[in-house]
């Protein structure tokens, strides 16, 4: 563990940059996830009509996508530190201690959550019953949800590229399953529809989508309920910055774009094909959407694949997320091995997830979660750009030598009071975000102003500005004359990962080829047919994550 070196408390040097591929596969891969399974089912739960939901979702989810782009990873790629270390230079210890406390316990809870949904799917071959309580209700449970832990913690303890790697080897699959499952519980949505089957015209399916799926009512969520909720799900790592973690490796700023593969692929398309697939359940079931688990859901819609697909997609958002936790504590003292904080992290994340009340209150934590953080993603905003546009020192905190910058502080605690006053009144959950951070926003500048920032601080001020000028110049002559030599040295694809890039493509259609059967087949075909694609696709996906493994490592050992 000593030798994994992350940077926690100093800027990211240039040459441990990471290039695009990892980033897409590390959105791609945390933000298509088993929780999909149950976002995307609870607006079938909250009457939402399926206009709402398909447009809501679009605009929801750019905001997302330019929230990362031009809040979180502009920042990221001009410090190149760490969310805890640039706050620490910007509000002092004692404030960072605080929030480190705070934000570690929340993506504690959110990673236990992703280990939750990962053993609803593990139970399943165990015979266990779904666990819709607070509390388990089976001890076999308990040891499923240990064990999945474990393996979600060791792969958190080694770091970003490990945690790119992982995502990036199962990322398509995942995405395929998907959709894969939303076409094979299409037809039980029909036949319950009195539809035609097999199912003749897009008509049809939009017959199915609003009639059986997202049926709307008048005392369900609006248009704008999920554009918010698109939007501030996921607040905590783009308006609030925990990103700043992650993007800190990127070249550009410009890789906080690839955030649009979660958003797009995860927020949005996985949501829908989730919903098709939470009500194909329901109907074959006979149960309520909110009785099955996302275990469930998958294993009626995809077999033995299904529960792969929940377990892998659990994982590859409870990593990331256990890495953020495992940096918040880690931020308390700079000579604790961040490796070890995550591990005993991990052991206490795991123990949480035993319990599911994490699982079962999942949509309204993620919003709590968010609005708790927004606060202080304003405060860095505005010290970071809006300070030197209004003529006010940036981390004047620093050259005070204020152990705290109560400004920060107060405008945090009034920020969360205003949230709770709106909230009371009646303004819903989703909606808090904007009035929040532009109270939070004047107050900092007023209360900053009064305590310091307008202070002139002549030649510290100029010194520490001049510094990161220099490190950002030396940083870009790095970068320009890494692209020319890699532009020169291009390393050709070899011939045995073209074949298995092949292999794994042929794979993944084969998948896709056998959701489509099922929609070709009559009412009396169905549910034997239903069977057979449940059972046929373990074949093709073995034969994908086999090559995935082999052409991960070929592609080690080229690199």
């Amino acid at each position: 563990m000593s030798e994994v070196q992350e940077f926690d408390h100093q800027p990211v040097p240039p040459q441990r940059l990471h290039r695009a591929r990892h980033f897409a596969a590390l959105y791609a891969g945390e933000h298509i996830a088993g929780t999909e399974f149950v976002i995307g089912a609870a607006f079938v739960a909250w009457g939402v009509a399926a206009i709402d939901v398909i447009f809501g979702l679009l605009l929801g989810n750019t905001l997302a996508v330019l929230t990362w782009r031009f809040v979180c990873a502009p920042i990221a790629v001009d410090t190149r530190m760490t969310l805890y270390a640039y706050l620490e230079k910007i509000t002092g210890k004692f404030f960072i201690f605080i929030y480190s406390i705070v934000n570690g316990i929340l993506f504690a809870i959110l990673a236990g959550s992703m280990i939750t949904v990962s053993a609803s799917a593990v139970r399943i071959p165990f015979g266990i019953e779904p666990q819709t309580h607070w509390y388990p209700t089976d001890i076999a449970f308990v040891l499923v949800a240990l064990g999945v832990g474990a393996v979600v913690v060791t792969v958190a303890v080694y770091g970003f590229k490990r945690l790119a790697q992982f995502a990036q080897a199962v990322v398509p699959w995942m995405i395929v399953m998907f959709l894969v499952g939303a076409l094979t519980l299409l037809p039980v949505l029909s036949r319950n529809a009195g539809l035609s089957m097999p199912i003749a015209s897009l008509n049809e399916l939009w017959l199915i989508a609003k009639g059986q799926v997202w049926l709307g009512n008048e005392a369900g969520l609006s248009f704008w309920h999920v554009t918010a909720f698109a939007w501030v799900c996921n607040l905590a790592m783009h308006g609030s910055l925990g990103d700043m973690t992650i993007l800190r490796y990127a070249r550009k700023a410009s890789y906080g774009y690839f955030s649009a593969l979660g958003m797009f692929i995860g927020h949005f398309a996985a949501w829908i094909f989730a919903g098709v697939m939470g009500a194909g359940a329901g109907v074959i079931l006979s149960k309520t959407i909110i009785q099955l688990d996302a275990g469930e859901v998958a294993y009626q819609a995809l077999g033995v694949s299904g529960i792969i697909a929940v377990i892998i997609a659990g994982w590859t958002t409870s990593n990331p997320t256990l890495y953020r936790a495992g940096l918040a504590f880690q931020s308390l003292n700079p000579k604790w091995s961040r490796a070890w904080v995550t591990a005993i992290v991990g052991v206490i994340t795991t123990i949480i997830a035993c319990f599911p009340f994490v699982f079962t209150k999942l949509l309204s934590f993620v919003g709590l979660m968010g609005l708790t953080l927004a606060p202080v993603g304003a405060i860095l905003v505005t010290e970071h750009w809006l300070f030197p546009k209004m003529g006010l020192t940036r981390y004047w905190r620093e050259y005070t030598r204020t152990a705290l910058n109560w400004p920060a502080l107060a405008s945090w605690i009034i920020g969360l009071l205003c949230a709770w006053l709106l909230n009371s009144i009646g303004l819903h959950l989703f909606f808090l975000l904007i009035p929040v951070w532009v109270i939070t926003t004047v107050v900092y500048i007023v209360l900053a102003r009064i305590a310091g920032a307008a202070s002139d601080y002549g030649e510290y001020a100029i010194a520490t500005e001049q510094q990161l000028f220099d490190r950002k110049q030396a940083e870009r002559a790095y970068l320009q004359s890494s692209d020319a030599e890699l532009e020169q040295n291009k390393p050709q694809t070899s011939l045995r990962l073209k074949l298995a890039n092949a292999i794994s493509i042929l794979a993944l259609a084969v998948c896709v080829a056998l959701g489509i059967y099922t929609l070709t087949l009559d009412a009396q075909q169905f549910d034997a047919g239903l069977q057979q694609v449940r059972s046929w696709l373990i074949w093709p996906t073995l034969v994908f994550f086999i090559v995935a493994i082999i052409s991960s490592w070929w592609r080690a050992q080229e690199e």
